[in-house]
């Protein structure tokens, strides 16, 4: 999606999958080369104006790397979902920040960890880069767009040991049915 904001100093809101395969001698964090930026990014993308933060991940995953939801765990902080009538809970970013695009554009990415021991069943959708990577840390480190691996390293030296891997199936793309009015 193109960017929704367009005046100086205006954020895009958008949303990163950090998506780490276990089934390898050591971790591997998925990139793919951006096709307008020409950098080795994570799977992600803006946030729709008729999205929920956890609808434009679940369809950038698909389109951009070809995985089923179903494919992947959530790394999250508790393993217990709230359940609150009127609401369709959320999963929990592992980091929200801001970053610098251009001169006077910014991003405001809300960040989520995925772990999963498979290849996707599908592949990226017409139109989307088809150059993935699956990459050790060191490889991040070296090739990867800085703040990418830095955030990649932050996910394999802390998050993996210290969040709780849950089901996305826990969390609906569904948006509510009733007013919590």
């Amino acid at each position: 999606m193109p960017h929704i904001h367009t005046a100086p100093n205006q954020h895009d809101m958008t949303v990163s999958a950090y998506i780490v395969r276990l089934d390898e001698s050591e971790p591997l964090g998925l990139v793919h080369m951006h096709r307008k930026h020409g950098k080795l990014l994570q799977i992600g993308g803006h946030i729709e104006l008729d999205e929920t933060p956890w609808q434009s991940l679940a369809h950038e995953i698909v389109e951009e790397s070809g995985y089923d939801l179903t494919q992947l765990e959530l790394l999250q902080p508790d393993e217990s979902i709230p359940d609150i009538s009127g609401m369709v809970i959320h999963p929990v970013p592992f980091m929200v920040n801001t970053h610098k695009i251009s001169d006077e554009h910014y991003h405001s990415d809300m960040a989520y960890a995925f772990v999963t021991n498979e290849l996707p069943k599908g592949k990226p959708a017409s139109g989307e880069s088809q150059d993935l990577r699956w990459l050790s840390l060191d490889q991040l480190l070296e090739t990867a767009a800085r703040d990418n691996a830095k955030i990649y390293e932050l996910v394999m030296a802390r998050y993996l040991k210290a969040y709780h891997r849950v089901q996305t199936s826990l969390f609906s793309t569904d948006k509510p049915t009733s007013s919590s009015m």
